[in-house]
């Protein structure tokens, strides 16, 4: 089996909480367009203007708040007036002001591998929002190397771990998303471990890799280190 040099980590619901927010934010939309139309319509429209958008604004916090401005306008027929406008853009500002929530195992689990391994940030998302919560966090001086990408694809961890590690034959992918986090490192050639978290967002939807010889999963982080010890 393959030795190991370098582990890649991603941030939003395997680090800490994320998903939650955008989820509490969402309800708070259906709640301001309800004079207007059924929640479970509001978030179908929501859900395919982020679809259709995130070519245009990437993954985070910004690019859901123009597509939720973007489904105000589409439903009301453009007669959302600049109340409920200020509304979508208050719920924003919010969710970029939330606190850092760290998930169970998160420090310790990082704590035990610093030193071992290389350990790699990857994460996806708005660059200012990201920075905030690893410095919020309080679990930045972890990590050998912070990568913010605007996407995850088999690509970004060749380029990812040739630039942070020894290629990525000889790392691991850590994360909550199959599609994000588990497939693509797979396909670059890296070990895929997924993570659930109980809410992930419908778009991050994938089918795990049964078989695949590369492919991990385990219930909590706090698994990783006895997980590790498969690579020697």
């Amino acid at each position: 089996m393959r030795r190991l040099t370098t582990i890649g980590f991603d941030a939003d619901d395997t680090l800490w909480q994320n998903e939650q927010f955008f989820q509490l934010t969402e309800a708070r939309f259906r709640e301001i367009l309800a004079p207007h139309a059924e929640g479970a319509h509001v978030s179908e429209r929501l859900l395919a203007a982020e679809r259709r958008n995130l070519s245009h604004y990437g993954f985070g916090i910004k690019g859901f708040v123009l597509s939720m401005i973007e489904t105000a306008l589409d439903i009301t027929g453009d007669r959302a007036g600049p109340e409920t406008i200020r509304q979508i853009l208050d719920a924003g500002r919010e969710m970029m002001a939330h606190p850092v929530e760290t998930l169970p195992d998160a420090e310790p689990t990082l704590a035990g591998l610093a030193g071992q391994y290389r350990l790699v940030l990857v994460t996806k998302g708005d660059l200012f929002d990201q920075e905030r919560k690893l410095a919020a966090s309080g679990l930045g001086d972890y990590f050998d190397a912070v990568e913010i990408v605007s996407d995850k694809n088999a690509a970004t961890y060749r380029r990812v771990f040739a630039r942070h590690g020894d290629g990525p034959e000889r790392a691991m992918m850590i994360g909550n998303s199959l599609k994000s986090d588990v497939l693509p490192a797979i396909a670059a050639g890296s070990v895929g471990v997924h993570v659930p978290h109980a809410l992930t967002w419908a778009v991050e939807h994938a089918e795990p890799p049964v078989g695949e010889k590369l492919f991990r999963q385990v219930d909590r982080l706090g698994e990783i280190p006895s997980l590790l010890a498969e690579f020697g």
